[in-house]
């Protein structure tokens, strides 16, 4: 077990691996390649990054567990809620079908507009973030 003094950076390391996971989700739904997904996870530690050492994060708890470890745990499972959802949203079903028939919360898709605030009320870009709000 490891712990952190980095509260901030943990939370908002932890809520936006589920709006990146989503992403991840709709990369492998279209059938990207591994190249591809790499590329978007790698991104998405930049973004998640950037906005967590806006708002007073360590930069080092994001290359650590709370960030990369569970940034990848989230976009590779299966079993990730949040990547489901990317998954279902890339076959051309709608947030509303995907939630309703969901049993469970993918933290995701809430986390999204919040994290949209976020971003502006920093000036922090996050052109990935963009894209998962949009969809």
């Amino acid at each position: 077990m490891y712990r952190s003094t980095d509260v901030i950076g943990a939370e908002i390391a932890g809520a936006l691996k589920n709006v990146f996971a989503i992403a991840a989700g709709m990369a492998s739904g279209m059938d990207s390649g591994d190249n591809t997904r790499a590329l978007l996870i790698c991104r998405a530690i930049a973004e998640m990054t950037r906005l967590g050492v806006a708002m007073g994060g360590n930069p080092l708890t994001f290359a650590g567990l709370a960030g990369i470890g569970d940034l990848l745990a989230t976009c590779i499972s299966p079993l990730s809620r949040n990547r489901t959802v990317g998954e279902q949203l890339a076959a051309g079903r709608s947030i509303e079908e995907i939630t309703a028939a969901m049993s469970m919360v993918a933290e995701g898709v809430k986390a999204c507009g919040s994290v949209v605030e976020l971003a502006e009320d920093h000036d922090v870009e996050m052109p990935d973030r963009r894209e998962v709000d949009a969809s």
